[in-house]
């Protein structure tokens, strides 16, 4: 199930709402409304500076969108989460002068807003000064204009400045990898940014334990885990590099006929490690059987329904010469444990998380066990 819903679409990219996300409306109402004393004009207020900053937070999050799109890498969606927003790329260059104008865009139409703001500010006889906040803010039951403008002006530059912080996943450890990338390889820049990132995430957390603001506290381990999450994808992109399916899927993987009832794979399932279950006829793939679709399957229609009738028919499949790196990924975003091999119609096996685990291990002891393939000519000058 889809756990966002689709705003509207610029350039091509669909901006989507997660249906966690007016949990922070909720939150700003409460903050301003009640702990702050505001009464129904501080809860209303706390919406609207709620709102105005995740309107900064989707052209920051653009302003990524756009540069990458520039580099040709495709942009899948930007969804707003309660704790921001996030643009999710294809891939991520590994060419460093890219990947650094990818990750600096976003802080720069921040900063770019900033100067807006000002001359806006100007115009008409308002204060930029973030000193003053305080006193702006001091009578929530009777916030101004002028108190909006202010407190959306200094969310913007904290949200520029923050995302400087050299630590992934903000764009600050993008911005460090790709600096470091230009001397080093990928996998050490990476390594390094990360461990850097850590090591301000324990600063930052032991800070905000001492102070009691358990909110630095949060903020360090989400630091924390991005730079760990960076460093394991970086390592097994580098590990499975030039691996393809061929390399890795079962080929003794069992299919059934569109005709044969859920008791067969359930037969299938109890007698071996295969769990998903391809659905062809004869030699030809239609359709697909997951473990998942299984269950749900035999709880509406019971051991004797079709494969055929419950089988999902829109499949994503692979091919033996695809890159075992990108099998991993389409995996991972369609959320499921296996997927088929064919070559043209005809079915060869499976690919599923568990086969990618054991080659990764293999890899992992030495990586001249596995023959890799070597990249085209067009794909040495592209990381050129």
């Amino acid at each position: 199930m889809d756990q966002s819903i689709r705003l509207f679409s610029v350039r091509g990219i669909a901006v989507r709402m997660h249906l966690t996300f007016p949990l922070i409306l909720v939150w700003a109402a409460l903050q301003f409304g009640v702990l702050a004393r505001g009464g129904m004009s501080g809860a209303v207020f706390g919406v609207l500076t709620t709102m105005l900053l995740f309107v900064i937070v989707v052209l920051h999050e653009l302003g990524h969108s756009v540069a990458a799109q520039y580099y040709g890498v495709e942009v899948k969606q930007i969804v707003l989460l309660p704790l921001g927003g996030v643009a999710q790329l294809a891939r991520i260059p590994e060419k460093p002068s890219q990947e650094f104008v990818i990750a600096i865009a976003g802080p720069a139409v921040n900063f770019g807003l900033a100067l807006i703001f000002g001359v806006v500010a100007a115009l008409a006889g308002w204060s930029t000064e973030i000193s003053r906040l305080p006193a702006l803010l001091g009578d929530m039951s009777r916030i101004s204009l002028a108190g909006l403008f202010a407190y959306t002006f200094a969310s913007n530059l904290l949200l520029g400045v923050f995302n400087l912080i050299p630590a992934f996943p903000m764009d600050g450890g993008r911005i460090l990898r790709a600096a470091l990338a230009a001397r080093l390889p990928y996998p050490r820049a990476t390594e390094l940014a990360a461990g850097i990132g850590q090591a301000l995430a324990w600063v930052m957390g032991i800070a905000g334990f001492l102070r009691g603001d358990f909110f630095w506290v949060l903020i360090a381990l989400f630091v924390h885990s991005g730079a760990t999450q960076e460093r394991q994808l970086v390592s097994a992109r580098s590990i499975l590099s030039g691996l393809t399916v061929e390399q890795a899927f079962s080929r003794g993987a069992r299919a059934l006929a569109p005709d044969q009832p859920l008791k067969d794979a359930i037969d299938l399932t109890l007698n071996s490690f295969q769990s998903d279950f391809p659905i062809c006829d004869g030699d030809s793939l239609i359709g697909m059987l997951t473990h998942a679709r299984l269950i749900k399957a035999l709880n509406e229609r019971g051991p004797d329904a079709r494969a055929g009738d419950v089988m999902e028919r829109t499949v994503i499949a692979l091919n033996p010469s695809d890159e075992l790196i990108e099998a991993q990924q389409r995996l991972a975003e369609a959320k499921l444990d296996a997927l088929p091999v064919i070559q043209g119609d005809r079915f060869l096996g499976i690919l599923t998380t568990r086969d990618i685990s054991e080659i990764y291990r293999l890899a992992s002891i030495r990586q001249d066990l596995l023959r890799r393939r070597q990249p085209s000519s067009s794909e040495v000058q592209t990381q050129m």
